[in-house]
């Protein structure tokens, strides 16, 4: 699968080796950064490029990770489209995909070790998304709904 990966500073290693393990296992990697651990970073922009590149079609996924995994999440759902969960057990990573149609998995590199990053990331690369169960599909289409009516009320509310 070819997916995107991004980290602030606090993400930083555990992204290298996320990275590293999944090019080996043969997925393709785009590294959107950070590219050094520079202390001076913020994690927002690292979501926002995750996201972009994602909406844009760079890839269908991404995993983002920093300290604790809360920022970039929160960061990475203010995207239209962008499904970020912070997984840090193997259930949640492969079901919220399957489940929910969750896009972007989110890491705390602070919380966990590499050798759970790895399966991690695995499980979440390994599930597709339900769409055939019907409960799935339709609690799937109300959160766009969701997203949808809140866009519209933002561009409602802007000045001409």
């Amino acid at each position: 699968m070819k997916l995107v990966i991004a980290s602030d500073h606090a993400g930083f290693d555990l992204k290298e080796q996320v990275r590293a393990n999944l090019a080996t296992a043969g997925h393709e990697v785009v590294d959107l950064g950070a590219y050094k651990c520079d202390p001076g970073d913020d994690y927002p922009d690292f979501a926002e490029k995750v996201g972009e590149a994602i909406k844009s079609g760079v890839a269908p996924r991404g995993i983002l990770i920093c300290g604790s995994g809360v920022g970039v999440c929160v960061a990475a759902n203010k995207i239209p489209g962008i499904r970020a969960g912070i997984c840090h057990d193997t259930y949640s990573a492969h079901q919220g995909v399957e489940h929910d149609d969750m896009n972007v998995l989110v890491l705390g590199a602070r919380i966990i070790g590499s050798a759970l990053a790895f399966e991690l990331a695995h499980a979440f690369i390994g599930a597709k998304f339900q769409a055939q169960e019907g409960r799935f599909e339709r609690r799937f289409k109300k959160v766009l709904a969701i997203e949808a009516k809140y866009q519209a009320r933002e561009r409602s509310a802007k000045p001409a």
